[in-house]
C-alpha cells in the first residue's frame, strides 16, 4: 500500500486519516499535516492510524511531536488505533505498547468515537 495522508474537517475536528507505513521517509509528512492544521486553526486533531501496517520509531517520535505540539496550544489530540486491524490488530498499538508510551495518548477504535465528547478514550 502507498503511504497517504488525506485530511477532512468534521465537527470541529481535523480528521488526518493517514495509510501505509509511517517510517523514515513517510514521517515527516505526518508531522507537516499536523502543523499545517494548527496553522489553520485546528487545535482539536484526530490522527486517524487504522490503515498504518507499519510504524518504526521515527513514526512514534511524530506521535509524541504532535501530542506536544497540541498541549502547546492548549489543543485536543486524538488517535484512532482499532484493537483489530487490517493484519491481526493495530501495528501502531503494539508498538506504543512495547514502548511503553501508549498510556501518553486517547485513543479510540474509531473516527465516530473520537469525535464524541461523550465517549471515553480506551484504556492502555
Amino acid at each position: 500500500m502507498e503511504f497517504q495522508v488525506t485530511d477532512e474537517e468534521r465537527d470541529g475536528w481535523a480528521v488526518l486519516r493517514v495509510a501505509g507505513e509511517m517510517d523514515l521517509v513517510s514521517s515527516p509528512s505526518v508531522r507537516q499535516r499536523v502543523h499545517e492544521a494548527v496553522a489553520r486553526g485546528r487545535h482539536s486533531v484526530v490522527l486517524d492510524l487504522s490503515e498504518v501496517h507499519f510504524c518504526d520509531s521515527s513514526g512514534v517520535g511524530v506521535l509524541i511531536a504532535a501530542r506536544r505540539l497540541m498541549r502547546s496550544c492548549h489543543g485536543r489530540l486524538r488517535i484512532v488505533l482499532p484493537a483489530r486491524g487490517a493484519e491481526e490488530g493495530s501495528h501502531v498499538n503494539r508498538v506504543l505498547a512495547a514502548l511503553g508510551v501508549r498510556r501518553l495518548f486517547e485513543v479510540y477504535p474509531d473516527v465516530r468515537a473520537a469525535l464524541l465528547e461523550d465517549v471515553s478514550p480506551l484504556t492502555a
